[in-house]
This record gives structure tokens, C-alpha cells and sequence, in this order.
């Protein structure tokens, strides 16, 4: 490693006690939850700073692949927004992002477009990546790690405080009306950070919020439960009863969360037991609904994105399913 790129590490990097959950203020619900949120934080820091110091995405790559099966999506989200805060720097090339995604992150593309959204949270507006030259049906991802990470270190503002962005300026492309409802599945997500994955206490905050942004806060909670896990299995039946007529969605949301560690070969048996409760079968056909269904391209915004109008098919494919939805 140059002197330049440790350098580059060290002062662009997070201090690891910005993700502890007493530096959050987060709710501990026991001590094995809590050693898995802030693993989680770490393994993500630890993926932002193989990027901001790696010489070429490949050499992140080789790092990233050292890491333990059960984190090392979180660690590649963390290097999407290493590589996409290099992207919105004033000096080097703006191709970080597109060359590491042509690598082995392209079976990590889910986590590396949510880590451009982080990215686009500590990056000056008008350093921004492009909307356009994001993929047209996944750039919504984009705006769902905004919002985590609004919610993660904004949490009074936008957990307890409910804050709504807006006016958001970004995409430049697609329906305006659907961007604060894709920040909404970010923020759900964080909250399961928030709750310490108490699904009592999540789906307590998510009932404080009103009515219409519900849908997708149980969403973004229901995906980080299967994605993460730290729950029960009645514990994750606990969460699907509290989600109510939401339960489809939740199911959707549990699929996307199996597609992405299905995709990048991370099983882990906790996306299995919450895949079973969710959807009512295995990760690996929750994964194959989402593919079956996926808008073909070219993908076409309507009154809804593209985006929406999949999320939407994922859930009609769960609610016959005996107690989801119900």
C-alpha cells in the first residue's frame, strides 16, 4: 500500500465507534444482537476502507472475498460507497463504481448500488453521481441507502422526529412521487438497526408513523430481518403478524433480501428460517420469484417506476401463500 492511498484511508475512513450501538443510541435487546449490529458496522467499514485505499477495484476484490460468508455483502455495500465517494471527488477519474462492478461486485450489485446512496448522503449535491447513468430499474436502491443512512445517524430526525425529505432532487428521471417512498424502505431498514432487531420495538415505531408510509418502513425492516437476522423464529413471526396487511410486502421485501445472498453465493442459514416465515418457502425460489418476475428490458418508467410494478408482482406471488398477507 502507498503512503498516498493509506493516507487517503485513514482520512476518509469512519471511526468504528460511530457504529456502536451506544455511540447510536440504538436499543440493545440483548448482547448476541448487539455483537452482530456492530459486527455488521465494522465489516461495512471495513469494505469502505479497502476502496478509498485500494489502488484499483481489483484489489478491493481480493480483500473483500477474505471476509466472513455472513458479512461480506454488508462489506461490499460499504465499498460501493467507498468507491462512489472516490467517483465524487474533484480530482482522478469518476469510473470507480462502473469498474468495480465489473468484477465480482456485479453479483453484489444490489448491496454496491445501496452503498452509492450512503455515498450520495456525505458527497456535496452537485457531486453527485448521474441518475442516468445508474441502471434504470435499480438506481431506487440508490435512494434506499440515502435513506439508511439518514435514519442511521440522523435517527432523531428521522426516526423519531418522522422527517420527510422533500423535494429530493434525485433521480432526474422517473416519477418525482415515488422517490420519498423509496427513502421510506431505507429508513425501514435502518430501523431494525434502531430496535436492536426487537420486532416488538420495530413495529412499534413503524405504527407511530402514519399510515401511508407504513407499507414501506415494514418493507425495508422485513428485508434488513432477513438480510441480517438476530431474531427467532417466533421472533420473525412475531414481526410478520405485527405487519398485518403489509405481510405481502414483507414477504417481497424477505425475497429481495434472498436474491441478494442467493445471487452472491452468501447463504446463511438465518435467510432460510426468515424465508420461511415470510415468504413460506426456501431463499433459493424466494430468489427465482424475483427473477421470474423481473421487468424485462428496456425498462420503462410508467405512473410508477418499473421498480414498483416488480416489488408489487414479487408480492402478488407471496399472498396466496397460507398467512402471508393475511
Amino acid at each position: 500500500m502507498s503512503a498516498l492511498r493509506a493516507l487517503r484511508r485513514r482520512l476518509l475512513t469512519p471511526n468504528l465507534s460511530e457504529t456502536l450501538m451506544e455511540t447510536r443510541g440504538f436499543r440493545v435487546k440483548n448482547e448476541a444482537g448487539k455483537e452482530l449490529l456492530e459486527t455488521v458496522g465494522a465489516m461495512f467499514l471495513a469494505g469502505y476502507a479497502h476502496a478509498v485505499e485500494a489502488r484499483e477495484p481489483r484489489d478491493a476484490e481480493r480483500e473483500l472475498e477474505k471476509l466472513p460468508t455472513r458479512f461480506k455483502g454488508f462489506a461490499y455495500e460499504g465499498a460501493g460507497m467507498g468507491f462512489a465517494i472516490l467517483d465524487g471527488m474533484p480530482f482522478g477519474h469518476s469510473r470507480h463504481v462502473e469498474r468495480f462492478l465489473e468484477g465480482r461486485a456485479a453479483d453484489h450489485v444490489y448491496m454496491v448500488y445501496v452503498g452509492i446512496g450512503w455515498a450520495m448522503a456525505r458527497l456535496p449535491r452537485f457531486r453527485w453521481p448521474r441518475s442516468a447513468a445508474t441502471d434504470p430499474l435499480l438506481r431506487w436502491l440508490v435512494l434506499d441507502g440515502y435513506g439508511f443512512h439518514q435514519a442511521y445517524f440522523k435517527t432523531d430526525k428521522y426516526v423519531h422526529g418522522q422527517y420527510v425529505d422533500r423535494d429530493f432532487p434525485w433521480p432526474a428521471e422517473g416519477p418525482r412521487a415515488y422517490t420519498n417512498r423509496a427513502l421510506d424502505q431505507g429508513i425501514g431498514r435502518a430501523m431494525w438497526f434502531v430496535g436492536g432487531t426487537d420486532p416488538e420495538y420495530v413495529a412499534d415505531l413503524i405504527d407511530g408513523f402514519a399510515e401511508h408510509r407504513r407499507e414501506d418502513l415494514y418493507a425495508g425492516a422485513g428485508l434488513a430481518a432477513t438480510y441480517a437476522g438476530g431474531v427467532t423464529e417466533d421472533e420473525l413471526e412475531l414481526f410478520r403478524q405485527r405487519s398485518g396487511r403489509h405481510a405481502g410486502i414483507v414477504a417481497q421485501a424477505s425475497a429481495f433480501a434472498a436474491e441478494a445472498r442467493v445471487k452472491a453465493g452468501l447463504m446463511v442459514p438465518h435467510t432460510g428460517l426468515a424465508t420461511q416465515v415470510f415468504c413460506g418457502t426456501t431463499p433459493e425460489v424466494a430468489a427465482k420469484v424475483t427473477q421470474d418476475v423481473r421487468p424485462a428490458p428496456p425498462i420503462t418508467d410508467g405512473t410508477e417506476p418499473a421498480f414498483e410494478v416488480w416489488r408489487q408482482r414479487i408480492a402478488r406471488e407471496f399472498v396466496h401463500q397460507e398467512g402471508v398477507g393475511s
